[in-house]
């Protein structure tokens, strides 16, 4: 068929089955976007800012597992979109983010929004393409989609100068993709796998450390399967929260330096590290000498550059988390589950000597009050985003996170202003579910702007703001490390959170007390319009536990013991 490459990006993005497209216009896609206007085979939602586009893109893939699309014009638009490209970039996300471009003829002469836009993604992109001629462009958006979902995925760029949108070609879009350069392994080496499983076998103090490539790779029912055969604790990192399920009594909890005492406890005595699907972050490890030092470590991951990155590796096994882990299962149906008994025993002391806990008030509300509160009113079924900060940590310390998928936030990039256009396209994507992003008064106004993208689309996510009156996270660091100088960090002038809401389309909430908490989450849940809930939260309160940064995982700050409770 001979069209435009205009028409030739819809025709593309409708082969591949997207239903949903984030972005904004401009000039140099302005032809794409009149062919957008002419179709109806997807739906493309206008938000009010580039970098909202792409978090949204962002938020619709993590919740479904398929690619997310943005599109953004050149210059200012696509330098807009980069901070979500890289956000995406560093969790491992699925994505295709489609910018124009001036014309051929204009690139490297500094015309009117020009930007090399390939030169500025290539650190925080997993490729890239600059569109050359018409007869190419097929094959690059098949092979963008391609590459951004298979082996470990990531996003992907491709910039389509404007004169290649109005040129007419043949579209033939290709049925399946060949690059010689480019061949992810998924099996996982038997003989490597064989040696895991004696490993497991022989080990006295083993411990499951569960990644975010355990999500990617929709292996959260053989993970379970694994700890269930071989009766092994495990630990989640952030980005696997859901992973094990809350209630999983071999689930100790989350790791690294906002994990709680038992996980970081068990990672420092441990004698094998079962790593699935995890790359060993600093915010996991801590100091790097002390991480695991008594441990051999079983490493499972699609990436061969993250094996042995960071840790020595005893046992690696590159591939997919879950066509590993059904070779490896099997393997295991010997395993002497009571071997592993004491050293469950220990890490039970653990955590009744330090549980995951606060000190509750009736005069003002706590923040991990709000979250755990947020967990029974709403329960499983709602899908969980963040920003990054304070509340951040809080919802990943207490929220009861049962599958996955239902989490969705910044982690490696640690990105304020994500959580409300991810949420967004968490929605698009599930408007069954309830959708709440847990924000904090400094996060929620990065992208404030996507307000009137929620009322005009009428997505009825519900923003629970915990107002601290602080940049919390960063307040919380100048206490402990800088004497509480609170250098611009007090944000007490504050607009009228209800009253802006509602100039935006929506529904605003003034909480102050929890019966106002539970009230407005409930009346929440029922409208059909984007909400703010900004809820007074005790000021100083202060992320707990904590790992100070270099520190090793077992030297950690603890919360205060509750009244009565022996010290």
């Amino acid at each position: 068929m001979q069209m435009s490459g205009a028409q030739m990006v819809c025709e593309a993005i409708i082969a591949e089955g997207v239903k949903t497209v984030f972005g904004y216009p401009g000039g140099a896609i302005m032809h794409v976007y009149d062919e957008i206007y002419k179709q109806n085979g997807f739906e493309h939602i206008l938000n009010r800012h580039e970098q909202a586009s792409v978090h949204a893109a962002d938020g619709y893939a993590r919740a479904t597992g398929e690619v997310g699309v943005a599109m953004v014009t050149s210059g200012p638009g696509f330098t807009n979109a980069v901070t979500g490209l890289a956000t995406a970039y560093m969790d491992s996300i699925p994505m295709v983010v489609i910018s124009g471009q001036v014309p051929l003829s204009l690139i490297g002469t500094d015309g009117f929004q020009e930007i090399d836009a390939v030169g500025i993604s290539r650190p925080c992109t997993k490729h890239n393409f600059l569109v050359r001629t018409i007869e190419e462009l097929p094959r690059v958006l098949k092979e963008a989609f391609y590459i951004a979902r298979s082996g470990r995925p990531g996003p992907v760029l491709v910039d389509i100068p404007k004169d290649i949108t109005v040129d007419i070609g043949e579209f033939a879009y290709p049925e399946s993709v060949d690059i010689p350069s480019y061949k992810p392994t998924y099996k996982g080496n038997r003989r490597q796998i064989e040696k895991a499983v004696e490993a497991i076998k022989s080990a006295k103090k083993p411990l499951l450390y569960i990644g975010g490539g355990t999500v990617l790779s929709n292996a959260s029912d053989l993970v379970r399967e694994l700890a269930e055969k071989t009766q092994i604790p495990a630990v989640e990192t952030l980005m696997a929260r859901g992973v094990m399920g809350a209630k999983n009594p071999l689930l100790l909890g989350m790791l690294g330096m906002h994990g709680n005492y038992a996980s970081n406890m068990a990672m420092s005595e441990t004698d094998l590290v079962i790593s699935l699907g995890a790359r060993f972050d600093d915010r996991v490890t801590g100091k790097l000498s002390e991480f695991a030092k008594y441990a051999d470590v079983i490493h499972v991951d699609i990436d061969p550059a993250n094996i042995a990155k960071l840790v020595d590796v005893d046992y690696p096994i590159v591939g997919d988390v879950t066509q590993v882990l059904e070779k490896m299962i099997p393997l295991l149906d010997d395993v002497n589950t009571d071997r592993y008994q004491a050293w469950r025993e220990i890490l039970k002391r653990y955590d009744e000597l330090h549980p995951q806990s606060y000190v509750d008030s009736d005069e003002v509300i706590k923040p991990q009050w709000a979250i755990e509160r947020l967990g029974e009113l709403v329960g499983v079924d709602a899908i969980i985003t963040s920003d990054v900060g304070q509340h951040q940590m809080w919802a990943a310390q207490h929220y009861p996170f049962d599958r996955p998928r239902q989490w969705i936030n910044s982690g490696g990039l640690g990105t304020m202003g994500f959580g409300f256009p991810a949420a967004l396209g968490a929605k698009r994507a599930f408007p069954e579910k309830t959708v709440i992003n847990i924000t904090g008064d400094g996060s929620i106004l990065m992208n404030m702007q996507e307000l009137v993208t929620a009322a005009e689309y009428k997505i009825p996510v519900i923003n629970v703001i915990l107002n601290n009156h602080f940049l919390g996270m960063v307040r919380q660091w100048q206490t402990f490390f800088y004497e509480k100088r609170y250098s611009e960090t007090d944000l007490t002038f504050q607009p009228n959170w209800k009253a802006l809401a509602e100039a935006c389309g929506g529904i605003g909430y003034d909480v102050t007390t929890k019966e106002e908490f539970d009230a407005a989450l409930k009346d929440a849940i029922k409208q059909d319009k984007v909400c703010f809930m900004n809820v007074a939260v005790n000021r100083f309160e202060d992320v707990l536990p904590m790992v100070p940064a270099g520190g090793a995982l077992f030297n950690m700050m603890l919360p205060q013991k509750k009244h009565g409770e022996e010290k």
